[in-house]
Parts: C-alpha cells; structure tokens; sequence
C-alpha cells in the first residue's frame, strides 16, 4: 500500500491576516521615525554650521576692536 499525503490548500487566517498587517504597520512607522531623524540631524548640522559662524564672526569683531585700539595707542 503507497501512502498519500493530502496536500491542503494553504488558507488565510484571521489571526495571522492581523499579525501581516501590524508588521506592516510597524515596518512604516519605523521608517517614518528614521527619515525625520535623518531631518533632524540635517537640521542640526545646519543649525552647528550657523553657531560656529557665529562665534568666528563675534571673535572677529572683538580682535579687530583690539586691534584698532592698540594701534590707536601707539600713535
């Protein structure tokens, strides 16, 4: 006697249907939060590049304002 096996037709469950779609859900949600801190790490970058400006600009000011009065002195 051979044996037979019954090959079933594979099915969709209700639990495993929900299971797909909060994976999916998540999948989304973890890839939204990744390209806004990507954003965010531009924007800081941006925001750094400004500051240091910032203070080389200010550190500039204050040397040529001692600058300009030293050579106010020595005249």
């Amino acid at each position: 006697m051979s044996e037979r096996r019954i090959e079933f037709e594979p099915f969709a469950c209700a639990p495993a249907l929900k299971l797909e779609a909060h994976e999916r859900v998540s999948l989304l949600h973890v890839e939204t939060l990744n390209a806004r801190l990507d954003r965010l790490e531009q924007l800081l970058e941006r925001v750094e590049r400004r500051l240091w400006l910032a203070v080389y600009g200010v550190t500039g000011v204050i040397l040529s304002e001692g600058f300009l009065k030293l050579m106010s002195i020595a005249n």
